[in-house]
């Protein structure tokens, strides 16, 4: 009893310690351009203009400046002022106010601010 216990412990233990031939990989022969290649220099992302201006709070926002955002209409604007206040933006798709396509083109545009 005592000498298959020390066995199948043994047996664990070279299990353990050995790698799985399945989570080997193999080398790659691909080889790599020279750093020296004409690669495209990538471009700096131009500064937002101060987020916080650019930020349209909906809790606030008449109905024609909620109307020029994209894929908000005159119908979205009334419903968006319709379901005030709000929390947080993603209460839009939360309470069906907006289908979740037009929450994602105007997340980065938006805030609900809270009254202090």
């Amino acid at each position: 009893m005592r000498l298959s216990y020390i066995g199948a412990l043994a047996t664990l233990g070279l299990l353990l310690a050995s790698p799985a031939p399945a989570q080997t990989t193999a080398p790659t022969t691909t080889t790599r351009p020279p750093a020296a290649s004409a690669a495209p220099a990538a471009k700096p992302m131009p500064a937002p203009a101060s987020s916080q201006e650019a930020l349209i709070d909906i809790n606030t926002a008449s109905k024609d400046v909620l109307d020029k955002l994209p894929q908000i209409g005159s119908v979205r604007a009334d419903a968006i002022i319709k379901g005030r206040p709000y929390r947080g933006k993603n209460e839009l798709v939360d309470k069906g106010i907006i289908p979740q396509n037009a929450y994602d083109a105007i997340k980065d545009k938006i805030i609900a601010h809270q009254k202090s």
